[in-house]
């Protein structure tokens, strides 16, 4: 595989972008097998947009050469009061997460922030990276941690933003992956790195995977979220409360925007099947097999295929993609609880 398929294959969907693509294809020439990172708060039950599409990505990595890591990001978690801020709930959700990408993304490489967090030049780093960042673009980044400016905020979230980026440089990463919500920092890194005397991330971002109910006020996507069990497809979930969940989510006939059945078939059904079957009555059309995503969402968008023929294709298609998975990655009690 030369550079330019490297290329490709890294800005294949689910990607929306490249920062910028010129300079991971430089890079592709000249380093067969770069580091790759992406980092995640331990928090919450893994899901179709959280481990899935962000394993299938990362999978598009490895198969481009790429040595990737997935970081824990523990210090991160407490930081932002997920868990509780309880180290011993952090450090078992994270045995959860470490075991979850190991089965999606074989010979992934798994670290910590404990890890990090250890060296005295890590925070010699976060400092010298906090004095190229004023009070009030690290107010602005706190979105990444999915908190507004309005938000109270206590000093040690303040230091999330800078952690964050260095965390890149000690993984020794050359590419920086997340998803669209993250962007924001990678940018920051992009441009004070240089500062600093250090090499600027490539920047890699993944779409996130809409919830399944109505978009919010002013046609937002409401992302689907580890929190609310109602609004996505855990990895846990059953095949008949896959089809449940489909069956009940928002799919408005002809509506291509925000559609989150025509999201799950671009970025899940696609990315691993070569093609998606509409079963329906002859009187109605007859079968039809789709061997793209665009030509799917062409006729959905001509009103060609009903919300109901999707929804049962989808289901039907998703289910034994997650089931591998289900029944891989084990989830005690105890660990369920912490969850919920």
């Amino acid at each position: 595989m030369d550079a330019q398929q490297k290329a490709d294959l890294v800005a294949r969907a689910p990607t929306e972008e490249v920062v910028t693509r010129e300079e991971l294809l430089s890079l592709f020439e000249t380093d067969d097998s770069p580091r790759h990172y992406i980092g995640l708060e331990v928090s919450g039950l893994l899901h179709l947009g959280s481990l899935m599409t962000t394993g299938f990505k990362i999978n598009d990595f490895a198969r481009a050469g790429a040595r990737c890591t997935v970081f824990l990001a523990d210090w991160h978690t407490v930081i932002n009061d997920k868990l509780g801020g309880d180290w011993d709930a952090v450090r078992r959700v994270s045995k959860y997460y470490e075991a979850a990408f190991k089965a999606v993304c074989p010979g992934v490489q798994v670290r910590t922030g404990s890890e990090l967090c250890g060296s005295a030049e890590y925070w010699a780093d976060v400092v010298r990276f906090s004095k190229h960042m004023s009070m009030a673009r690290t107010v602005r980044s706190l979105t990444i941690m999915g908190r507004s400016e309005a938000d109270k905020t206590d000093l040690a979230k303040l230091l999330y933003p800078p952690m964050q980026a260095v965390d890149i440089h000690h993984l020794g990463a050359r590419i920086a992956h997340a998803g669209m919500d993250q962007r924001k920092i990678h940018m920051l890194a992009r441009e004070i790195f240089p500062k600093l005397g250090l090499e600027p991330p490539v920047a890699v971002h993944h779409r996130l995977l809409p919830g399944l109910g109505r978009p919010e006020a002013e046609g937002r996507p409401a992302k689907m979220s580890k929190s609310d069990p109602d609004s996505g497809i855990s990895i846990h979930d059953t095949d008949e409360q896959i089809s449940k969940k489909i069956s009940k989510a928002w799919c408005e006939q002809g509506r291509v925007e925000h559609n989150p059945l025509l999201a799950i078939a671009r970025d899940v059904i696609f990315h691993e099947l070569d093609e998606l079957e509409i079963e329906r009555p002859q009187k109605f059309g007859g079968d039809r097999a789709y061997p793209s995503y665009g030509e799917l969402e062409s006729d959905f968008a001509a009103g060609n295929i009903h919300p109901a023929d999707l929804k049962g294709a989808v289901a039907r298609r998703l289910a034994p993609i997650i089931a591998p998975v289900r029944s891989k990655v084990k989830l005690d009690e105890q660990t369920r609880a912490l969850l919920k």
